[in-house]
């Protein structure tokens, strides 16, 4: 377990076997958001099998813009390594702040699949497609 305080937000990070779980205790504003989304990106470039990534916001206080900013960076982190983020124990403010925004659904969403790179032949005959008007009008 690791704990990082910093101004108004502490961070408390436990490692599980294939999952990460950092908790929030304070505000996720413009002073330290960028706190909490390096926190989270070294624990991804650390743990590559990592499955989940779970950010306890029971004590969470406010969140900026920038504090949003910082959610919507590791989502967008945890999808391109393909692990699933969790925003447990949501506080009411943080639940309408993200229903206001729309970004609720974005942010719990499950990641999309890990992407295989293509061959060489199926980047070949993908640029052998006609790429005139459709004609099936």
């Amino acid at each position: 377990m690791t704990t990082h305080p910093h101004h108004h937000l502490q961070l408390t990070t436990v490692d599980g076997e294939d999952s990460v779980r950092i908790e929030l205790h304070g505000d996720l504003d413009y002073d330290n958001a960028d706190l909490l989304v390096q926190e989270a990106t070294d624990r991804l470039a650390a743990r590559p099998a990592l499955t989940d990534l779970h950010l306890l916001c029971a004590d969470l206080g406010a969140v900026d813009s920038m504090g949003l900013c910082a959610l919507l960076m590791i989502a967008r982190r945890t999808a391109e390594a393909g692990v699933r983020l969790h925003l447990d124990d949501r506080p009411a403010r943080l639940e309408r702040l993200l229903t206001l925004t729309g970004t609720l659904g974005h942010l719990t969403a499950p990641p999309p699949p890990r992407s295989k790179t293509p061959s060489a032949a199926e980047e070949s005959a993908g640029a052998a497609r006609p790429s005139g008007p459709d004609v099936t009008t």
